[in-house]
């Protein structure tokens, strides 16, 4: 077994991610049957004594037989009102298998607001830190409700990346209804599943098909991406059918394993990178793109080519380079009104209460491509 098999079996802190395709259907809605095979794999971890946080997806389908949908709705007030019923039907039905094992469920709706707001986003901690040393199993979804496409996740494969970093876990578990990643749509029939991804280079150029089932919104081009952010901060993960959730959670051998990075980033520099919402964008020349990203430098005034969005000062901006892809995040020392008059300027050229970084090496997160 590899080291991050190893890791991911080991684990004392683990969030486990369940999508739609894996706990409900179309024509008849929850499959209960499906929701206890889960919980009784999560209950026997459990028992192992780790804790363990289960982000869910599965509101809309659960909605769609009640409110007699035969398909998930393409409009967002239509998917609202069937998460408002379908999230009560999937609590209700948690908190019944769960209960088998006598364990305490509690529910947690996020919309992006509580993680990309720092004050949020440490509510959300202190939370998650409760509920788990109180001994419950947070159950988390998105806040489907009342979640604007302004302010939505997309989907739960990122919400759950993001909250595996907030609770400090030691392994991330992302259960669907495809087995693990392959190097092309595996409904192809001719693809290789990779069993490891060691470091970017093992995915680079792979071309990822989507779920089939009609009732997620993720598909395995955000299973990847999600799974790409979190061992890119540090996490183990583990991709794997929910079929095989017991195996996944027992031995973690099925799947593909991610190995997560050597550092794993602190809580600021993961939501900068990673959680933060921006509000522009700095363009940058190549020769600081290659300060920022490769030398880890602050930058200057010097470097920039030219600035898009309207920013204050302490926003969180985009640094792009000169074919506008995004390779790094910082919050910004300088309105955007101001930086117009400095740009491209060397900082002896600059007024003296100007002589400053534009976004300083500590507030600032190159971004893994």
């Amino acid at each position: 077994m590899s080291g991050t098999r190893e890791a991911i079996a080991a684990a004392r802190r683990l969030v486990v991610k369940v999508g739609s395709s894996a706990l409900t259907t179309a024509g008849s809605g929850l499959d209960v049957a499906r929701l206890d095979a889960l919980v009784d794999a999560i209950a026997e971890r459990v028992a192992r004594e780790t804790q363990i946080v289960l982000v869910s997806s599965g509101a809309i389908g659960a909605g769609l037989a009640p409110l007699s949908l035969g398909k998930r709705p393409r409009d967002l007030a239509t998917q609202q009102a069937a998460a408002s019923v379908g999230q009560l039907a999937l609590a209700h039905a948690y908190a019944e298998s769960f209960g088998r094992y006598s364990l305490t469920v509690g529910q947690v709706l996020l919309t992006s607001d509580d993680v990309v707001r720092r004050s949020h986003y440490r509510n959300a901690q202190r939370t998650f830190s409760r509920l788990l040393a109180l001994g419950a199993v947070p159950v988390v979804n998105e806040n489907d409700t009342v979640a604007t496409e302004e302010i939505r996740f997309g989907d739960n494969d990122r919400l759950a990346a993001l909250v595996a970093h907030l609770i400090g876990a030691d392994a991330l578990l992302l259960l669907s209804d495809v087995d693990g990643l392959y190097d092309g749509d595996p409904r192809s029939g001719a693809t290789r599943k990779l069993t490891e991804v060691l470091s970017e280079s093992d995915v680079d150029g792979i071309s990822v098909g989507m779920s089939s089932s009609g009732l997620g919104t993720g598909g395995m081009v955000s299973k990847l991406a999600a799974a790409r952010t979190a061992a890119g901060a540090g996490i183990p993960v583990l991709l794997a059918a929910a079929s095989e959730a017991s195996a996944a959670l027992t031995s973690a051998s099925p799947g593909t394993a991610f190995a997560p990075a050597d550092t794993r980033l602190s809580a600021r520099r993961f939501w900068l990178g990673y959680a933060a919402d921006t509000t522009g964008k700095l363009r940058l020349d190549d020769g600081a793109v290659t300060a920022v990203v490769r030398r880890r430098r602050s930058l200057l005034a010097a470097g920039i080519t030219g600035i898009d969005g309207e920013f204050q000062a302490g926003d969180v901006v985009d640094l792009v380079d000169a074919k506008d892809r995004p390779v790094a995040r910082g919050v910004v020392a300088f309105d955007a009104t101001e930086l117009p008059d400095l740009i491209g300027r060397s900082t002896p050229e600059l007024p003296e209460e100007q002589r400053r970084e534009v976004v300083h090496a500590d507030d600032l997160v190159p971004l893994r491509r």
